[in-house]
């Protein structure tokens, strides 16, 4: 397979020779959090639009669209949420222009944020435990489409039949994530063609549907309004700014790659499925009940595509999890543990495979964990703003030998081996935002407000303080040519 590298004249492109022995979709990825040679960079942003478009054309997505109808938006006002909402990749979009300039994934370059040892508590929390409980989450919606599914072919969905088809599911996953970057370029084009086909079915029944001149029985208004929209919009967001790992799967592209390039495909390609399908929920509503979306949808779906609503339902979810089980298991190795990026990934999956079938088979622990990452929204949204305003500060420069070491002597070090100004930035808009949280609790700004502010707040805090505290400690980790 052919690639691109950058044409010596800026702005140009030229073909290539095929792709390195080290990247290719056949062959399991070599590189984890190791830093990525300019001889083995290839490609183009452009290719960062299927990889992203692939993840957003989901199931969740139409249930969030669909709720916003159930708390009481109208469909004008529900629409209006969902494109604010979606962009917050934007921001995704900035963080993925950090890849190709320092050449290792997000979970290296936040060493810059908070410190090599830091950083490694960063890894664990933000991005090994939540990458985890989503792709759980996530699983467990993959596969009640999947039951449904064997339901349709005549056998019993008993609990070893469940689990037979968690581990099907969490395999074909796992078997994307493991062969890797690569791979993820070379299937997504075709999963988000299939995908988009699909929905096209599903949003020709459902706006056949629709009610259009649909009022919700109780008109919102005044503060009642704005909490459900500040509320309805930080349930879209949090899709976007749970995505802190976007570097990981722009890191290959050349370093002389447009920034504006890589910011644009990356966002556009999430923010479009993610909008219509977010919309498409919400029209939904106006027609079925929602509160269970799969079934609903079914009643006005045409009987020969019902089952390859589900499989689409399945494979969406794969492909989201894919990528989460990547990132998952480059955090893993950057949290310290000295082991393959194919042997990280294998363990998240074992992990998120056990907690899916806890959660469906023994317990409400899928109920618990849902709750407990509406709450991490809070910790997300600052930690994302955290590093899109280190890379506007150092304007993407980065002393790629530096990044990579780990020893007391490295510039990452700081103080003891954590960043006095990312870590005070980030724990001051975390105190912040839980002071206007009204989550699992009310923070008292919230109780006197009525409204849950906390991710604005926090995430303007963080952006603050480390505009004022950061800007001494990034002029000294600049590489020395800068």
């Amino acid at each position: 397979m052919a690639s691109t590298i950058p044409d010596p004249r800026p702005g140009t492109e030229r073909a290539s020779a095929p792709l390195p022995a080290a990247d290719r979709p056949g062959r399991v990825e070599a590189h984890g959090i190791d830093h990525i040679p300019d001889a083995e960079r290839h490609g183009r942003p452009r290719e960062l639009f299927s990889v992203w478009a692939a993840a957003n054309v989901n199931y969740l997505s139409l249930v969030i669209g669909g709720a916003l109808v159930l708390m009481g938006l109208t469909l004008g006002q529900a629409v209006g949420v969902i494109v604010v909402g979606n962009l917050f990749w934007v921001l995704t979009g900035v963080l993925a222009t950090s890849g190709p300039a320092a050449g290792s994934p997000s979970e290296v370059i936040t060493r810059t944020l908070y410190g090599v040892l830091g950083n490694r508590v960063n890894n664990a929390v933000g991005g090994w435990l939540v990458s985890v409980c989503y792709f759980a989450l996530n699983l467990a919606a993959a596969a009640t489409a999947a039951f449904a599914l064997v339901e349709k072919t005549g056998l019993p969905v008993n609990d070893p039949v469940k689990a037979a088809v968690v581990v099907v599911i969490a395999a074909l996953t796992l078997a994307i994530s493991v062969y890797g970057h690569a791979l993820i370029i070379k299937l997504y084009l075709p999963i988000t063609l299939i995908l988009g086909g699909a929905f096209t079915v599903v949003a020709l029944a459902v706006l056949r549907h629709a009610d259009f001149s649909y009022a919700p029985a109780e008109h919102l208004s005044g503060a009642s309004l704005w909490a459900v929209l500040l509320a309805g919009t930080t349930m879209i967001a949090s899709g976007p700014l749970s995505y802190t790992t976007s570097a990981d799967f722009s890191r290959y592209l050349p370093r002389s790659s447009s920034p504006r390039a890589i910011t644009l495909w990356t966002a556009l390609g999430a923010f479009v499925p993610s909008v219509v399908v977010c919309s498409l929920g919400a029209f939904a509503a106006t027609a079925v009940d929602m509160t269970d979306p799969q079934t609903a949808l079914q009643a006005i779906l045409p009987g020969w595509f019902v089952p390859f609503f589900l499989l689409a339902l399945v494979l969406g979810t794969i492909a989201i999890n894919a990528l989460t089980a990547y990132s998952a298991g480059l955090a893993l190795q950057a949290v310290g543990l000295r082991v393959r990026r194919t042997v990280s990934v294998l363990f998240d999956g074992t992990v998120a495979v056990a907690l899916t079938l806890y959660g469906l088979l023994v317990s409400n622990f899928l109920d618990t964990v849902s709750n407990a990452l509406q709450v991490i929204t809070v910790l997300t949204g600052p930690m994302m703003c955290l590093y899109a305003t280190d890379i506007l500060l150092r304007r993407n420069r980065y002393d790629v030998a530096a990044l990579s070491d780990e020893t007391p002597g490295s510039p990452f070090w700081y103080t003891g081996g954590v960043n006095p100004a990312g870590v005070t930035a980030l724990l001051g808009g975390l105190a912040a935002g839980a002071l206007c949280v009204d989550s699992v609790y009310t923070g008292p700004v919230a109780a006197v407000v009525g409204m849950d502010l906390s991710l604005p707040v926090g995430m303007a805090v963080t952006t603050g303080l480390y505009v004022l505290l950061g800007r001494r400690p990034v002029a000294a980790t600049l590489p020395a040519a800068a």
